[in-house]
C-alpha cells in the first residue's frame, strides 16, 4: 500500500496519465499476491510433520500396547510400526496423487504417481492467498495422516488377527477407503483460484465431493477418526470376540506404557491439528490452544464421571478421556473458539465414557482397545459439534469467504446438514470398503489366528520374539 501511495505522488508530479497510473497499480497489486514461500511456515511444517510421526511411532504404539496383554505387546508394536512404513511407500507411489490431484469428485488422478513432476521448487497452496509451502513437506505431512489412520484401526481387533492379514487389509483399505475420503474432504483448487464468484464456482466444481457439500474437517474428524473407527467396528464384528472375553478378566498389562503413549499422542497432536493450518500464524496459535483445552476438558470429564459411576478415578480413564477430547476437537480446531473447545471436550468425555462401557457391553462387540468407542464415536461428536462451535455468535471463528476475503454469513442449521453429509459418507464408505477388505484378507490369508496361538499370545508364534525377556 505504501508503494502505491509513492507511485501516485510521483506520477502526479511528472504528469503521467491516469491510465498509466492504473496499470502501474495493477502491476504492484499482482506483485503483492505473487506466490511466495516463507521460511517460517516451512520450518513449522517440518516440525509439525515430525510431531505427527511421534504420534504414531512411538505414541500410538505405546498407547495401544500398554492396553494389550503382555503376551501381545510386541505384536501391537510391530503392527503399528510396519503399517506406518507400508503406507508411507504406498503414499509416495500412488496415494498422494489419488488424494491430492484433480480427477473427479471422489478420486484424483495419477499425474503425480511416484511423485513425478515434484521438485524442490514445487509449491503447495496454504489457506492464504499468495502463501505457499514446498510441496515436498506437504507430501510428507499428509503422508503421516495416511499412516496413522490404518494404524488406529488395529485397536478394535487387537490380540487375535494374523500379521499378514493386517498388512493385506491395510493395502486394500488405504487404496479404496482412505484415499477417496481424503480426496472428497480435502481436495480443492486452493484460495488463489477464488478471485470472483464465477471463478469460485468453477474452482468448486473441481473439488472433492464433501468439500463441495460444505463439510468442515480441519484436521481429520471424518477422514481419520470416523473412517478408522467404523473400519474397526466392522473388523471386530467380522472377526469375533477374543477367547475368554466377558468370561475372564482381561486387563491392560502396563498402564505406565499407556500413559506414556497417551502423552506422546497429546504432544504430537499439536502438529496434527496446528500443522493442518499449513502456516505459522495467529490461526495456528488458536488451533494450538483449542487442542490443549479440549483434551484437558475431556480428561476431567471422563475422570469425573468414572469417579461417580465406579467410585474411583482410573489412569486408563484419564488417558482415554484425553484422546477422546483430541479426537473431537480435530475437525473443529480451526473454527472453534477456546470456550467452544472446552465445551466440546467436556461433552465428548462423557459420551465416549458411555460408548466404551454401556454401549459396547449392551451390543456385545469386542472392540479390544476402543478404537470405535473413542475414535468413531468421538469423531462423530466432533464433526457435528464443529457446526455449533464454529458459529461466530458462540465465539467461533466462522468460515472464511475467499471471494469477499472476509468471514462469510454463518447458518448453523445449514452447516449441520453439511456435517451430516460428511459423517454419513464416512460411515457408509468405510463400512462397505472395510467389509470387502476384511473378506478378501480372510479368503486369501485367514483373518484370525488359531486358538492355540491366541491363547499363547501373538508375539512368539507370529514374530518369534517377545516384548519382555523372561
Amino acid at each position: 500500500m505504501k508503494k502505491i501511495h509513492v507511485y501516485m505522488a510521483l506520477f502526479a508530479l511528472f504528469g503521467f496519465s491516469e491510465t498509466a497510473l492504473a496499470q502501474e497499480i495493477l502491476a504492484v497489486a499482482q506483485a503483492v499476491v505473487e506466490p511466495t514461500i516463507d521460511k517460517g511456515d516451512t520450518a513449522w511444517m517440518i516440525v509439525a510433520t515430525v510431531l505427527v510421526i511421534l504420534m504414531v511411532i512411538p505414541g500410538l504404539a505405546l498407547f495401544y500396547g500398554g492396553m494389550a496383554r503382555a503376551k501381545n505387546m510386541l505384536s501391537i508394536l510391530m503392527q503399528v510400526f510396519v503399517i506406518f512404513s507400508l503406507t508411507a511407500i504406498l503414499w509416495a507411489t500412488y496415494g498422494y496423487s489419488i488424494a491430492f490431484t484433480e480427477g473427479n469428485a471422489f478420486f484424483g488422478g495419477f499425474s503425480k504417481a511416484f511423485l513425478q513432476g515434484v521438485t524442490p521448487d514445487s509449491m503447495a497452496a496454504t489457506f492464504s492467498k499468495g502463501v505457499y509451502i514446498p510441496e515436498y513437506i506437504y507430501i510428507a505431512f499428509q503422508l503421516t495422516f495416511s499412516a496413522i489412520t490404518p494404524a488406529l484401526i488395529i485397536g478394535a481387533f487387537a490380540e487375535r488377527v494374523r500379521f499378514s492379514a493386517v498388512l493385506l487389509f491395510t493395502v486394500l483399505w488405504f487404496s479404496f477407503c482412505y484415499l477417496p475420503m481424503a480426496h472428497m474432504v480435502w481436495f480443492w483448487a486452493g484460495p488463489d483460484a477464488y478471485t470472483d464468484q464465477a471463478a469460485a464456482d468453477a474452482a468448486g466444481a473441481t473439488a472433492g465431493f464433501l468439500f463441495q457439500k460444505g463439510a468442515l474437517d480441519f484436521a481429520g474428524g471424518t477422514v481419520v477418526h470416523i473412517n478408522a473407527g467404523i473400519a474397526g467396528l466392522i473388523g471386530c464384528l467380522m472377526i469375533g470376540k477374543r477367547i475368554g472375553y466377558g468370561k475372564e478378566f482381561i486387563a491392560p498389562h502396563s498402564l505406565t506404557m499407556n500413559m506414556i503413549g497417551a502423552s506422546l499422542l497429546w504432544v504430537g497432536w499439536f502438529g496434527f491439528n496446528a500443522g493442518s493450518n499449513l502456516e505459522a500464524n495467529g490461526l495456528a496459535a488458536m488451533v494450538f490452544v483449542n487442542t490443549l483445552l479440549a483434551a484437558a476438558a475431556a480428561t476431567l470429564s471422563w475422570m469425573t464421571i468414572e469417579w461417580i459411576v465406579r467410585g474411583k478415578p482410573s489412569m486408563l480413564g484419564a488417558t482415554s478421556g484425553a484422546i477422546a477430547g483430541l479426537v473431537a476437537i480435530t475437525p473443529a480446531c480451526g473454527w472453534s473458539g477456546p470456550m467452544g473447545a472446552i465445551f466440546l471436550g467436556l461433552f465428548v468425555g462423557a459420551i465416549c465414557f458411555w460408548s466404551v462401557t454401556s454401549l459396547k457391553h449392551k451390543l456385545g462387540y469386542d472392540d479390544s482397545l476402543d478404537a470405535f468407542g473413542v475414535h468413531g464415536v468421538g469423531g462423530i461428536v466432533g464433526a457435528l459439534g464443529t457446526a455449533i462451535v464454529a458459529s461466530p455468535d458462540l465465539g467461533g471463528a466462522g468460515v472464511w469467504d475467499y471471494v469477499s476475503n472476509s468471514v462469510g454469513d454463518y447458518d448453523m442449521f445449514a452447516q449441520l446438514i453439511s456435517q451430516s453429509w460428511g459423517i454419513a459418507i464416512a460411515i457408509v464408505w468405510s463400512g462397505v470398503v472395510s467389509f470387502f477388505a476384511f473378506k478378501v484378507a480372510d479368503i486369501f490369508l485367514g483373518l484370525r489366528v488359531d486358538e492355540v496361538v491366541e491363547r499363547e499370545g501373538l508375539d512368539l508364534p507370529e514374530h518369534g520374539e517377545t516384548a519382555y525377556s523372561l
